[in-house]
């Protein structure tokens, strides 16, 4: 019988869902897995061998618990904690310590968020809009747009034998009947049926492209960061669509950044452990790949958190409120998932995509950008 390959720790926990540091007994980190790394926003190199203390308050329930092992205790934890910081905002979450058990006075720190919770509930609401605006889109194409040309048309006749004054007014009726039209007309897109054409797309290509027509025109005075994973794999998608949701996202972003000292940050990481149950059925599918657009504007108002993906839901003064049900669309018919979190000064919207991998059908070529591992 062949004898199995020994497992490596690191790859272990590496791919656990929840962050994971050890602490040694001089409170400096020793290590943080990729789930940390996440969470803190911050590499390994710039967290091993800086103290607890950087990445944390010094009066966070974290260190009591570190000290209360320390003194004896085996392992503790506390649900409810909260840790907020400037680098990564409010984050509540359950924590566990527990010693090494190697001699040392070394101690493993797990954090573990309700983010997965978050991600089902949100992809459900997130899947819910789309779908209602779906529907709403097949009711106004039929129900609203030919009524529209009837009126349009007796607009028109009245106008061949109207006064000049009462010119003005059946303009007014045309020009309105257009505007509405142009509304249905964009809206038509959610009640698109047809198959989504994907291949392996190289997300960093789609975001350069984005970028460079943000900077060429809407965000040309934002200052843009890119923290980027240069070995990701390609996305599992359309790029053409894929498009269209970040330079939604990023124009957004833009639009919300202040006047002066506006900032996007456009990041990209490799999240183990992501697997989201497909509607309908059972299957399960990995969503390994995530894109985040960060920006350092006001926020997004408590009001409409709940509801900013439903169409016609915007705080912009001339806006339709269709850009983010549009993008929740997208990112629903590639399977993904669309989540934010919103504070003053940090906005981040994360979206999270399947990986392209070879025993998918690349004869589905939309977005080909070419395979293998990407380069940045």
């Amino acid at each position: 019988m062949p004898r199995t390959p020994a497992t490596d720790p690191l790859a272990v926990l590496n791919a656990l869902p929840d962050p994971v540091l050890v602490v040694d007994g001089g409170g400096d980190i020793r290590f943080v897995n990729l789930e940390a790394q996440e969470f803190f926003d911050l590499g390994a190199s710039a967290m091993e061998g800086t103290p607890l203390e950087a990445l944390l308050p010094p009066d966070s329930p974290v260190m009591g618990l570190v000290e209360q092992v320390r003194r004896g205790s085996r392992s503790v934890s506390q649900d409810g904690v909260d840790i907020d910081t400037p680098r990564i905002g409010p984050h509540r979450v359950s924590v566990q310590v527990a010693a090494m058990g190697d001699g040392t006075d070394a101690v493993v720190v797990t954090l573990r968020e309700n983010a997965i919770a978050r991600k089902i509930a949100n992809t459900l609401t997130h899947r819910h809009a789309a779908r209602s605006v779906t529907a709403m889109a097949a009711m106004l194409a039929h129900e609203v747009k030919n009524p529209l040309s009837g009126i349009r048309g007796a607009a028109q006749l009245l106008e061949e034998n109207a006064s000049e004054q009462d010119r003005v007014l059946t303009r007014l009726i045309c020009d309105e009947a257009d505007r509405i039209v142009a509304l249905v007309n964009r809206m038509e897109v959610f009640s698109d049926k047809r198959p989504l054409e994907r291949g392996p797309v190289n997300i960093h290509t789609v975001l350069e492209h984005v970028r460079k027509v943000a900077q060429s025109g809407f965000a040309r005075s934002i200052r843009f960061v890119e923290r980027y994973d240069p070995s990701l794999p390609p996305v599992w998608g359309n790029r053409d669509q894929l498009v269209q949701v970040f330079l939604n996202l990023i124009k957004n972003a833009a639009e919300a950044a202040p006047e002066t000292g506006g900032e996007i940050v456009l990041s990209t990481a490799y999240q183990h452990g992501v697997r989201m149950a497909l509607p309908g059925g059972d299957k399960r599918v990995h969503l390994p790949l995530l894109v985040s657009v960060q920006d350092n504007g006001d926020g997004i108002p408590e009001d409409l958190r709940g509801h900013l993906f439903d169409a016609f839901v915007t705080t912009k003064v001339n806006g339709t409120g269709l850009g983010l049900a549009l993008v929740a669309k997208i990112i629903g018919d590639h399977g993904g998932v669309i989540e934010f979190d919103s504070q003053p000064r940090r906005t981040v919207f994360k979206v999270s995509l399947p990986m392209y991998d070879q025993s998918q059908d690349a004869g589905e070529s939309g977005g080909f950008n070419g395979g293998g591992r990407l380069r940045g």
